[in-house]
């Protein structure tokens, strides 16, 4: 099993960027999937999670501008940030919840300019 995330790049602050990450091999439809993200210098945060039925959850600093879902036909899960801040500048990646170590990729650099 495999994740691979994509989306990211460099954006004005304000602006939004929706991320994706696929998920190859693995069944994908059983397993809650999450977002992640970390900054530099700084340990990894968790950011939003969607379970297989769809319930979502949310950190503090996404809440209310960020959505996450799922295509399950894609084996995809999307996080879609708005009003993004330069503060959001990380590595973006994504898991399984409770997270497997051994799935994490090279994620998805956002850059966000002031």
């Amino acid at each position: 099993v495999q994740l691979q995330a994509s989306g990211g790049g460099l954006v004005q602050a304000g602006g939004s960027l929706r991320l994706s990450c696929v998920m190859s091999g693995g069944i994908f439809r059983f397993d809650d999937m999450g977002w992640y993200r970390q900054a530099p210098g700084k340990q990894r945060e968790f950011l939003a999670m969607i379970s297989s039925g769809g319930r979502q959850q949310y950190a503090d600093s996404m809440k209310g501008r960020s959505t996450i879902s799922r295509d399950n036909a894609k084996k995809t899960v999307y996080l879609l940030i708005n009003n993004l801040k330069p503060e959001d500048t990380a590595v973006y990646d994504c898991n399984t919840v409770p997270v497997e170590q051994g799935l994490w990729g090279q994620g998805t650099l956002v850059t966000v300019s002031s």
